[in-house]
């Protein structure tokens, strides 16, 4: 038994339904394919095949409304203090529209408003400009987010301006990302919130020396006047986030400029509006009506639960490949926590491990064990109904074989040969985009936002935080003069294997 009666009340849920299997859920309530789904704009989602039936339903979204989910989404949108260990709101939902008459909130839809703004220009001058490549560097939320932006939303021809990322501190990352660029054409993007992380300060110092003067460089940051005093960029070029922003959530800020830059800013607007789309219903929807808490409930259903330990991202669409790499971030560095709000350890899981792929590929690597192995992992399923290319065989056949391993997953298929046989019981929920628009990839992004605080709300503990990424940082930062000969390692292994890094 857990100190939590919740928990202990979810898996009296969930033991009364795990007996029976997924198939014959479904098939003992013929009304539940289709009360069992949501729409919202552009996003459709399907939770049919899901592990539980109407009563936990109705559990579930109980639970969270006693845990103050209406609630603490109004004071999300209304800035309050929901980063309680920084001391901050996280104003994301006010970069995308004004939602709240609250002082905070409106205040920082006028903020960003001003930068929306100042991108503009910026993607003007730029486009009006010799240059024709830009090359964005930053780590974490600064990349991964623009970098799944622009690989889903360019188009088959490169647009005016190119946009290449680099991340990693690694050189090579560097070498092979300026490889075949022209340094007289092209501008770089340092994108950093604090202006102090490691690889983009030591990417941009490989950027500069490689442009050969810093008249196109240019920075994003919360603090401006780092920009200037390490790399001599002027104010002009200088773009600005804030603290009440996350870096996991910034995408929709300015650091979204490699967007603006790939697919034009008009474009970077409806992706926005998408996202607005989203919030809205997300803020103004009661919870059993409610696309992102349906999303959140169904994952503390899987994990907390039943007890999966992860989750897959299978997106049937070669242009959102990058979606799980994104997913990863947002999902386990917001509820990567042990502890609640108030300090006190966490009863149950907080958060599965989240990994995934693009369909058709994935299903000739690791979808053997996803049938066969033995362990249970769900799948969100994300395809995209109408495709902009031109080969309606491929996309028919796309289709085939989304709705097959879904299919699949669930039912499984019996056999006297016992290799032949699936045991099916794998849920899943299948999510539909109608198009793959900037305005449907917005709302698709804000949903999975919103359900991933919702989680955290029903736990007790702070999405916003992330201390656990400083550790490694400031252990690194330690070591670096031991790499240089210039001291010694405490940990006895460390010494070892510094020993074998230095030659």
């Amino acid at each position: 038994m857990s100190d939590d009666p919740r928990l202990n009340e979810l898996r009296a849920e969930v033991g009364r339904v795990a007996a029976t299997p997924l198939s014959e859920l479904v098939s003992a309530d013929p009304a539940r394919a289709g009360d069992f789904a949501l729409k919202v704009g552009p996003v459709y989602a399907n939770f049919a095949r899901q592990h539980y039936d109407r009563d936990a339903l109705a559990w579930l979204f109980r639970a969270a409304e006693a845990a103050g989910s209406r609630q603490r989404l109004q004071a999300l949108f209304d800035g309050e203090t929901v980063n309680v260990t920084e001391g901050r709101p996280a104003l994301h939902t006010a970069l995308r529209d004004d939602f709240s008459r609250a002082p905070a909130a409106h205040q920082a839809h006028g903020q960003a408003l001003k930068a929306r703004a100042q991108m503009r220009a910026t993607v003007q001058a730029l486009e009006a400009s010799e240059v024709t490549d830009i090359v964005s560097v930053g780590i974490g939320g600064s990349d991964l987010g623009p970098r799944l932006a622009v690989d889903a939303l360019s188009g088959p021809k490169p647009g005016r301006l190119r946009v290449h990322f680099l991340s990693n501190v690694d050189g090579h990352a560097a070498q092979r990302t300026l490889a075949g660029l022209d340094p007289k054409r092209t501008a770089a993007l340092l994108i950093s919130k604090t202006f102090g992380t490691q690889e983009t300060l030591l990417n941009g110092g490989i950027l500069r020396d490689w442009l050969g003067d810093d008249s196109r460089l240019y920075a994003i940051s919360a603090n401006l006047e780092r920009p200037a005093q390490a790399f001599n960029i002027p104010a002009e070029r200088i773009l600005p986030m804030w603290d009440w922003v996350g870096g996991r959530y910034s995408l929709w800020s300015a650091v979204g400029l490699p967007i603006a830059l790939a697919i034009g800013m008009d474009a970077f607007e409806q992706f926005l509006s998408g996202a607005a789309q989203m919030d809205a219903h997300v803020l103004q929807t009661e919870l059993p009506h409610n696309l992102a808490a349906w999303h959140a409930l169904t994952s503390i259903w899987n994990r907390n639960g039943l007890g999966y330990a992860t989750q897959a991202v299978l997106a049937y669409d070669e242009r959102l490949k990058l979606l799980s790499n994104y997913l990863q971030q947002l999902v386990m560095e917001s509820l990567g926590k042990s502890v609640r709000l108030d300090g006190s350890p966490v009863h149950g899981d907080t958060v599965p491990v989240w990994w995934g792929g693009a369909g058709t590929d994935t299903q000739h690597s690791f979808f053997q064990a996803l049938h066969q192995g033995t362990s249970i992992v769900p799948a969100d399923f994300i395809g995209v109904v109408r495709s902009d290319a031109p080969y309606p065989q491929n996309h028919r056949a796309l289709h085939a074989n989304l709705l097959a391993q879904a299919e699949a997953f669930a039912n499984g298929q019996r056999s006297d040969d016992p290799h032949r046989a699936y045991a099916g019981g794998r849920p899943s929920t299948t999510i539909l985009l109608d198009a793959l628009t900037p305005a449907s990839l917005g709302a698709l992004l804000a949903m999975y936002e919103h359900s991933v605080y919702l989680q955290s709300v029903f736990w007790g503990i702070n999405a916003f935080d992330q201390f656990g990424v400083e550790l490694g940082k400031q252990v690194a930062s330690k070591l670096l003069p031991a790499l240089a000969g210039e001291a010694q390692a405490d940990d006895p292994v460390t010494r070892e294997l510094l020993a074998r890094l230095r030659g």
